[in-house]
């Protein structure tokens, strides 16, 4: 292959990830679309399945305090909730220490029948007042607890990052 042309085909492959990092970030999911049609021509593209394209564009996130808060920072976007990984984090790690199966059976919540659960302990009339749609409506599951708590704090607060203490 000429280099002229090996150039070329460097050059659209850069402008076609810079396009698929582009329309991800808006959340368009219209990257995964467009990687396999980019550059290509005639009977060399590939027809786009549309199971996959439907997989593909849905994030993958760990089963862990790491994926729980960016999957709930990606449904928090979506809602126009405010709040940061960094503030997400620090109040989980006081509230529950990173256990989502924390409960408080002690504090004056738990004496009048209501204890706090989860990763930040949320207590079950705030979640139920604070839910974002499109998360599990269970208090235990994390990313259904942060996302409502992070909605109440914002509501209360300005954000989760505004939050220093116990709230």
């Amino acid at each position: 292959m000429p280099a002229s042309r090996q150039h070329s085909r460097a050059l659209t492959t850069r402008t076609a990830r810079r396009l698929a990092r582009k329309l991800a970030v808006a959340g368009t999911g219209a990257a995964v679309l467009a990687l396999p049609l980019v550059g290509a021509s005639g009977a060399s593209a590939a027809p786009a399945a549309a199971p996959a394209a439907t997989t593909a564009t849905t994030a993958a996130y760990t089963n862990n305090l790491d994926g729980w808060i960016r999957q709930s920072l990606a449904i928090m976007a979506q809602h126009g909730i405010p709040g940061t990984y960094n503030g997400i984090h620090r109040n989980v790690m006081r509230e529950s220490s990173g256990n989502p199966w924390a409960i408080n059976n002690w504090d004056s919540n738990a004496a009048k029948g209501t204890p706090s659960k989860g990763l930040l302990q949320v207590i079950d009339p705030t979640f139920a007042a604070y839910h974002v749609p499109g998360t599990a409506y269970d208090p235990y599951n994390p990313v259904s607890n942060i996302t409502a708590a992070c909605n109440y704090a914002a509501d209360r607060y300005g954000s989760i990052d505004n939050v220093f203490g116990a709230y």
